[in-house]
């Protein structure tokens, strides 16, 4: 039974005890999780999925992910925000995505306030959450990672204020972890930024 310090994957490489679980993981946790993301399209996409993984484990919305791209026009903003009344329909008939009807409405709520954002203005706003890494201790163990901060609260809070649904203070720090905002690799996990 793990401590939720980092363990050895099969390749001999210390990992977070999470990205073990499946073969998707370790590739999702090695080469995007905690990864720097910019644009707004790629956060907005970010965002969307964090808050279609609401409630349901990350792996049911990874293994979709390609079937989100296609349904919601790779994400882009300005192609989302279009979205018909037949769109909605579309998605909510759609297997290849979370057919959850509130959330598939704040999607296109979403994608629709963002359309009237200058260009970089999102990435800006969510980056200017992103807390000093030399003022966070690094997590030795997954129970040293916390669901909810300070800054998931504000920038929820900015979000919010800002028009934007769907995005709860664990919703938001899901997308600081996932964006790089913050590093929550546990100590001695080979994808930990030095």
């Amino acid at each position: 039974m793990s401590d939720g310090a980092a363990l050895t994957g099969p390749d001999g490489a210390p990992r977070c005890p999470w990205a073990l679980a499946t073969p998707d993981y370790v590739t999702y946790h090695d080469e995007e999780w905690g990864r720097p993301v910019h644009g707004d399209d790629a956060l907005f996409e970010r965002l969307s999925l964090e808050a279609f993984q609401s409630g349901l484990s990350w792996i049911t919305i990874l293994r979709r992910r390609p079937g989100f791209r296609a349904a919601f026009a790779r994400f882009e903003i300005a192609s989302v925000a279009e979205f018909t009344d037949a769109d909605r329909e579309r998605l909510l008939a759609d297997p290849g995505i979370i057919r959850n009807r509130a959330k598939i409405d704040a999607t296109l709520a979403n994608a629709r306030v963002l359309a009237g954002w200058a260009p970089g203005d999102l990435d800006a706003l969510i980056w200017s959450h992103a807390p000093d890494p030399a003022a966070r201790p690094v997590p030795r163990t997954l129970a040293e990672v916390p669901a909810v901060t300070p800054e998931s609260t504000a920038l929820s809070k900015a979000l919010k204020k800002r028009g934007l649904r769907f995005v709860g203070p664990t919703t938001a720090y899901a997308l600081m972890q996932a964006c790089g905002l913050v590093d929550d690799h546990v100590a001695n996990c080979v994808a930990r930024r030095r």
